[in-house]
């Protein structure tokens, strides 16, 4: 069953990001040479002088826009979302409205044209990330994220005007929107009007002016798709760092979604933290997100020289050793109205259903609701047949299989398996290494 999709009618076509399901994002920027979060500006309270050093031996020499796309390709992934202005105002490109850009650093270059260029030869689609905050901006006003917040001599030098400051903002996103070719995604980052610190509040709509922000983006582009963080309540929803229990709806509508995923906690390059999730497990949380009908925009952080480091690489190739095996499992699918086993997940498309063994089960896993529904059951990675069993479909047992004979029997079956159950018979040891999975192809396509 189709349940109706909370989308908006102005924006672009959406089936292109729910058929790819899996995003790279990258944070890169002068937080990657500080090498300690991209929060670190303001979680230090470093004053713009302080944090001008930055700039002037911003230089990543080894940065190979071509390797950066060729490996995005390879581990699978189908479209990237690249940082292009942080928090701390610094821009990715040659921008007109401010000198704080990279071709006035040591490195010299458009690096978003050559990142643009190169990400669109491997055949990947391109999402902007644009901070809506700017701590460069003295026309931003100061709020509690801010990393003058309790400067009080820079406070009321600068009392701020958002109004100058939506203007810069349109700027930008004209110049982006114009000098880079078709972008199919705009990732905003974010908006915060609950927030009161007492001596400053949080920033919203209004302040963004967001609706004349939309207005002019879907004039530029009119097929893009836009996240939900300029408060407006609409648009591709990014939950971040957190799993959900389930999909993305609002009034009785499905809404569409990516969870927001770091490999470390962090999302600029942090080289101290060592909180690194393993490969099994980012295949866990991509696949549960497949699951329940969402994305998963997973993020690396190339350090000060523009490398991806080692430990990125090792936990990303055994995302990508995975993804040769099974990515049908994952592009153009969702979630099925089968349930899942225990500690499995169901992903769908059409009749090929597909059952994700997050633990490897003792010769067998029940299976409800699919009794007779069962054409041909496989492996994903080697495409060997799995044998399975139900009341309506019986089929010989090898007089070879005596162990097995004794644990499944035809009389067994027909007297004791509901006959909307399923029972596969599976191999004692674990086929891959990290998440295996088996292809139910279905009798009749849901």
């Amino acid at each position: 069953m189709v349940r109706e999709i909370d989308w908006p009618n102005n924006y672009g076509d959406p089936e292109w990001f729910v058929h790819d399901r899996f995003g790279l994002f990258i944070h890169f920027g002068l937080y990657s040479v500080a090498a300690r979060h991209e929060w670190g500006m303001t979680l230090e309270e470093q004053s713009l002088a302080e944090y001008q050093k930055y700039f002037e031996v911003f230089e990543p020499d080894l940065l190979k826009p071509e390797e950066w796309a060729k490996k995005a390709k390879d581990i699978g992934f189908k479209y990237v979302v690249i940082t292009v202005k942080h928090h701390d105002g610094f821009a990715l490109w040659d921008t007109a409205f401010s000198e704080y850009n990279i071709t006035n650093t040591p490195y010299g270059k458009d690096l978003l044209s050559e990142l643009v260029s190169a990400f669109k030869n491997e055949g990947i689609r391109i999402g902007f990330y644009y901070s809506l905050l700017d701590w460069q901006r003295a026309d931003f006003l100061v709020d509690g994220y801010h990393p003058e917040r309790n400067n009080l001599e820079y406070i009321e030098a600068h009392p701020g005007n958002m109004l100058t400051y939506q203007q810069f903002m349109k700027d930008q996103i004209t110049e982006l929107l114009t000098n880079y070719g078709e972008i199919d995604y705009l990732w905003f980052d974010f908006s915060y009007p609950s927030r009161d610190w007492g001596n400053s509040v949080g920033k919203g709509r209004d302040d963004w002016d967001s609706e004349n922000l939309e207005k002019l983006i879907l004039t530029l582009q009119p097929q893009i798709i836009i996240n939900d963080r300029l408060d407006l309540h609409r648009g591709v929803g990014t939950p971040e760092q957190y799993q959900r229990s389930g999909g993305m709806e609002k009034n009785g509508k499905e809404l569409i979604w990516e969870s927001c995923q770091t490999l470390n906690g962090s999302w600029g390059y942090d080289r101290n933290n060592l909180d690194w999730k393993s490969s099994e497990t980012i295949i866990k949380l991509l696949v549960d997100n497949v699951s329940k009908n969402g994305n998963m925009l997973l993020n690396v952080g190339p350090n000060g020289r523009g490398e991806w480091d080692k430990t990125s690489l090792d936990i990303l190739n055994g995302v990508q050793t995975w993804m040769n095996y099974h990515s049908q499992a994952i592009y153009g699918c969702g979630s099925s109205p089968y349930k899942a086993p225990l500690d499995c997940r169901f992903t769908q498309k059409g009749n090929r259903l597909y059952l994700h063994l997050f633990s490897w089960p003792y010769r067998t896993v029940l299976l409800d609701g699919l009794g007779g529904k069962i054409q041909f059951a496989r492996l994903l990675s080697d495409g060997s047949e799995i044998q399975f069993k139900d009341s309506k479909t019986i089929t010989g047992i090898r007089p070879s299989y005596k162990d097995l004979r004794k644990e499944i029997t035809e009389v067994n079956i027909k007297e004791s398996l509901d006959p909307a159950s399923v029972v596969l018979n599976l191999p004692i040891q674990k086929p891959f290494e990290n998440v295996p999975v088996i292809e139910l192809i279905l009798k009749e396509e849901l």
